[in-house]
């Protein structure tokens, strides 16, 4: 069904989507009297677009001229009760994006009360490329969803979660609306790791959290029921072309046809030909880079990407559409394509024992938790690695060719 914000897309002719005339609508709810000029900056418009857009806003009833442009009373209840708004604490909105570094201090009389929410988390599993980010980092991905307008009475989509950004969301909408036990829009997780859908699922029911986890192998397509129904997604995908190029394809089938969702893409800062190799995804998959953030992401002992990773906002366009609509049979974790045997040595005993995964012990994490078999030491010394694969000589994309 036609809705008046795309009739006043057509009427205007504006390739950005209907996305930055709600943007542009909400900013004058935010700031009653904000100038025509700040409108376009926001929405990143010409001037003579927002003054189009903002005209036909003013013929729907919506927006009025007076010391600058704000909601009229029909505005404001649309705002409120369209888009979910009604409850929001505005002066902690307001104070929360007053500057990129801001909700640092606005939050940090709550990092203690969620600390413990991070710190329990299940442990990383290294064979499925899970690397669990800060909390900071978890946060800052739901700060970054808040100012693209993709959170408050929005659907958002979690693609792999071991960074508990759904929580991060959650926690933030919770105070965001502290008078509201329900919220319209939601927040789901799909996995193929129960442990963290386990917890996940534990936190959001102690915290009354609008979270919903779904059990996916992405190698599969996403269920039907989830297809089309989100607003944006994020994920952190295994960091080989083929794991990005599947992740971002099922988190597309997610989206709803609409231009100008915005995809929060976290991944490691790569080579030059592989980050060609993958501008050249998102091309095929119709979708165009607004902003890369080079090191926004850190995590917890990540020695191979050197700890920190970049943050990519893709923009979905006329031409979006999945990469992989079918059952994927290739290779997408790093260990798949690059497999390795670790020599380790306890450093109580001095008894070695080695470490793969096509060995008994699979990573050094489940090495520290069995402990050393002869003397029952945790502390362990790496003695020698060597290769037992190789990688593909080039990224390819999912729908080429994936032999390694």
């Amino acid at each position: 069904m036609k809705t008046l914000f795309d009739t006043i897309h057509e009427n205007i002719r504006l390739d950005e989507g209907t996305h930055v005339i709600e943007q542009m609508l909400i900013a004058c709810y935010m700031k009653p009297g904000i100038a025509t000029k700040e409108l376009a900056r926001r929405t990143m418009l010409p001037v003579p677009l927002a003054t189009a857009a903002k005209k036909e806003l003013i013929r729907a009833g919506l927006l009025r001229q007076d010391r600058g442009v704000r909601c009229t009373p029909a505005g404001d209840a649309w705002v409120e009760q369209e888009w979910d708004y009604d409850g929001l604490d505005i002066a902690l909105y307001r104070a929360l994006l007053k500057d990129d570094t801001a909700w640092r201090t606005v939050l940090a009389d709550w990092w203690n009360e969620w600390r413990g929410i991070y710190e329990a988390r299940p442990q990383a599993d290294v064979q499925i490329d899970q690397s669990k980010c800060t909390m900071e980092t978890s946060l800052k991905r739901a700060m970054l969803c808040l100012r693209e307008h993709a959170l408050i009475g929005k659907r958002v989509l979690c693609i792999g979660d071991d960074d508990l950004v759904s929580i991060s969301l959650g926690l933030l909408l919770k105070r965001l609306f502290p008078g509201r036990s329900s919220l319209r829009g939601g927040i789901h997780v799909v996995d193929i790791d129960e442990r963290f859908l386990q917890y996940i699922h534990d936190v959001a029911k102690r915290e009354r959290l609008p979270i919903v986890c779904h059990h996916a192998d992405l190698r599969q397509p996403l269920p039907e029921e989830l297809h089309g129904r989100f607003d944006c997604f994020l994920t952190d995908p295994p960091y080989t072309m083929q794991g990005m190029s599947l992740f971002l394809s099922r988190g597309i089938s997610a989206l709803k046809r609409k231009i100008g969702l915005p995809i929060f893409l976290s991944f490691a800062h790569k080579p030059p030909g592989f980050t060609l190799a993958m501008q050249q995804e998102f091309i095929r998959m119709g979708v165009m880079a607004q902003e890369i953030i080079p090191h926004f992401n850190e995590y917890e002992g990540a020695q191979m990407i050197g700890g920190r990773g970049q943050m990519i906002v893709l923009k979905s366009t006329e031409r979006t559409a999945p990469g992989q609509e079918e059952r994927y049979e290739g290779a997408i974790y790093t260990g798949e394509f690059r497999r390795t045997e670790r020599l380790y040595r306890c450093k109580q005993c001095f008894g070695t024992v080695r470490v793969g995964q096509d060995l008994e012990i699979g990573t050094i994490e489940q090495l520290k938790q069995r402990g050393c078999s002869r003397c029952g030491g945790f502390i362990f010394e790496l003695v020698e690695k060597k290769q037992c694969g190789r990688e593909p000589h080039r990224p390819q994309p999912i729908s080429g060719n994936t032999d390694s």
